[in-house]
C-alpha cells in the first residue's frame, strides 16, 4: 500500500463511564494507528453540567484537544457522539458507537448526517431508536441482542465476536482515508 499524502487524524471520544481503555475503543485507537493515522483522543469528566448541556460541553472538549486542528473522521462511543451535530455542521464523517438516539440534537444530527458516516446500536439497547432518525444518508447498523456496551449480558464470546464485528466496521472506514 502506498504512503498517504499525509496522515490522517482520527478523533477517537469516549462516552460517559466508558473510556478509552474500553474495548471498542481501545481496539479503534490501534486500527487507527496501524493504518498510520494520528489519533486525538481526550479523556473527561462528564458531571451534571455537562450533562445538563452535553453538546456545548463535548463541542468545547473537542475544540481544546484538537487545537485549530480538523480530524478526518470520528469515531465515538455514546456521550461523545454528542459531538454528531459539530461534525455534521463542518462536514466530517464519523462511525458512531451507541449514539444516544433519545437526545432530539443527536436525532437532529444523525438524519443529516452524510453517507460517509455510520451509527451502530443495539437491538437491546433502550437508547438506540432508528426509526427516531427517518431519512438519512448516514448507515444504520442494528447488533442483534447487544446492549448499550454493544454486548450481549451473560454471553462474553457472543460480545467479543460482535464487537470483532463491529470493530471491522471501524476498520474499513479508516482503510477509507488512507487509500
Amino acid at each position: 500500500m502506498p504512503a498517504p499524502t499525509s496522515q490522517p487524524l482520527v478523533l477517537v471520544l469516549p462516552g460517559a463511564g466508558y473510556g478509552h481503555q474500553a474495548p471498542l475503543l481501545w481496539w479503534t485507537r490501534a486500527i487507527a494507528e496501524q493504518h498510520g493515522a494520528r489519533v486525538v483522543a481526550p479523556a473527561w469528566t462528564v458531571d451534571s453540567a455537562a450533562k445538563a448541556e452535553p453538546v456545548a460541553f463535548v463541542e468545547q472538549q473537542i475544540e481544546q484537544a484538537l487545537d485549530g486542528r480538523r480530524p478526518d473522521l470520528v469515531v465515538a462511543k455514546s456521550f461523545g457522539c454528542f459531538a454528531l451535530p459539530w461534525a455534521v455542521r463542518l462536514g466530517i464523517d464519523g462511525v458512531w458507537l451507541t449514539p444516544v438516539l433519545t437526545h432530539p440534537a443527536v436525532v437532529e444530527a444523525l438524519a443529516a448526517a452524510g453517507p460517509g458516516s455510520l451509527a451502530v446500536g443495539g437491538s437491546a439497547d433502550d437508547m438506540w431508536l432508528p426509526s427516531a432518525v427517518g431519512t438519512t444518508r448516514a448507515g444504520l447498523h442494528t447488533v442483534d441482542g447487544a446492549d448499550h456496551a454493544l454486548e450481549v449480558r451473560g454471553d462474553w464470546r457472543r460480545s467479543q465476536r460482535l464487537q470483532s464485528d463491529v470493530l471491522g466496521l471501524v476498520e474499513e472506514r479508516v482503510a477509507t482515508l488512507v487509500q
